[in-house]
C-alpha cells in the first residue's frame, strides 16, 4: 500500500487510537475534538481497507483488528524515531524551549518536588516550559516511560521498573506522627506501646492493611492494629488531627505539618524512605531530559 500523500498527523492519530482504544480519550490526548478524530478514523479505514478498531462486546472502548494489532508497535516506534529526530535540538536552552515535561508521582512525591521545582521554572525566565504532574499507574509505568508519555517517574527504589535508568534523589527516615496534645503525651513510644496504638497505613494502590512495618514487627513476634488504610498521603494529616490515630511516615513529609503534628522516633530500626527518579534509557543523553533531571536533584538538595 502506498501511503505517500497521507499526512504524518493522520498516522500519529492512528497510533494514539491504537494505544487508547477509545476515541474520546484519544481525542483528549491529541487535543482535538471527538468528531474530528472520528473523521480521521474514517479516512484511515479507507486508506487501509480495514476497520482497524471495532466496538468491544462489553460496550466499553474498542478492540483492535489483527491488522491494527500487527502495526501498533512498529507504528509507535517509527513515529517516536521521527519525533526524536525533529523535536529536540542538540543543545537544550531552557530560556527558549517550549517543551512540556510530564512527571509521574504520588501525592507525597508530587508535593515534595512540585513546591521546589515549579518556582525554579517560573521566575527563572522559562515562560515556554510547562510541567504536568501525573499520578502513577504502576501496571503501565514501564510502557509510559518507554513511549515518553512520562518523562520521569518519582518512585521508591523497589518500584523502579526493570531495565529503566534511575537516580537517587533523597533518603529519608521514618517517624511516628500523632496530633498535637495527643493523650499519650509527646515522648517517643516504646515497642510495646507502639503495637498497642491504633494506626493509619498509607497502602498505595493495594488498599490493604499490611505494610513493611508489619513485616518488621512480625520478625520480632509482634503485631499491630491498623484501623485505617488510605491510598493517599495528603489525607493522613487531616485524619491524625481529628483522631487519636497515629501513622508511620517519612520525616520530610512530616516537616510540612510541624505546626499540627508531632513527629517522634520509632522504637525499632527501619529501612529508609528512598525517592528515585526513573526514566527510559533512550533519554539518558537527551539534553532536555538531562536538564530536567538536574533540576530534580537541585530540588532535593537546595
Amino acid at each position: 500500500m502506498d501511503i505517500s500523500g497521507h499526512s504524518l498527523t493522520l498516522l500519529a492519530s492512528l497510533s494514539i487510537l491504537l494505544d487508547e482504544r477509545n476515541v474520546t480519550r484519544a481525542a483528549g490526548r491529541l487535543g482535538i475534538s471527538q468528531p474530528a478524530l472520528s473523521a480521521q478514523l474514517a479516512r484511515l479505514r479507507d486508506l487501509f481497507g480495514d476497520p482497524l478498531l471495532t466496538p468491544a462486546v462489553s460496550g466499553k472502548g474498542m478492540v483492535l483488528t489483527p491488522l491494527a494489532a500487527r502495526m501498533q508497535d512498529p507504528l509507535r516506534q517509527a513515529l517516536q524515531r521521527v519525533q526524536d529526530i525533529v523535536s529536540e535540538p542538540m543543545v537544550f536552552d531552557p530560556l527558549m524551549s517550549d517543551r512540556v515535561f510530564s512527571i509521574g508521582a504520588n501525592d507525597n512525591a508530587g508535593a515534595t518536588i512540585g513546591v521546589r521545582l515549579i518556582p525554579r521554572l517560573q521566575p527563572a525566565g522559562q515562560p515556554g516550559i510547562r510541567l504536568a504532574l501525573r499520578s502513577i499507574d504502576y501496571g503501565k509505568l514501564a510502557g509510559q516511560l518507554e513511549t515518553g508519555e512520562l518523562d520521569v517517574a518519582l518512585v521508591g527504589e523497589n518500584m523502579v521498573p526493570s531495565a529503566m535508568s534511575h537516580q537517587s534523589l533523597s533518603m529519608d527516615e521514618y517517624r511516628l506522627a500523632q496530633r498535637k496534645d495527643h493523650p499519650r503525651g509527646k515522648t517517643a513510644p516504646g515497642l510495646e506501646e507502639y503495637v498497642e496504638l491504633k494506626h493509619i497505613l498509607v497502602s498505595g494502590e493495594g488498599g490493604g492493611f499490611h505494610g513493611f512495618v508489619d513485616d518488621i514487627l512480625r520478625s520480632k513476634g509482634l503485631t499491630r492494629r491498623v484501623d485505617v488504610s488510605v491510598q493517599y498521603y495528603g489525607i493522613v494529616p487531616l485524619l491524625l488531627q481529628a483522631t487519636d490515630l497515629v501513622c508511620t511516615l517519612p520525616a520530610r513529609f512530616l516537616d510540612r505539618y510541624a505546626d499540627a503534628l508531632d513527629a517522634l522516633p520509632l522504637p525499632f530500626e527501619t529501612r529508609r524512605f528512598s525517592l528515585h527518579a526513573a526514566w527510559h534509557p533512550r533519554f539518558d543523553n537527551d539534553p532536555g531530559h538531562v536538564w530536567l533531571r538536574q533540576q530534580l536533584v537541585h530540588c532535593m538538595v537546595d
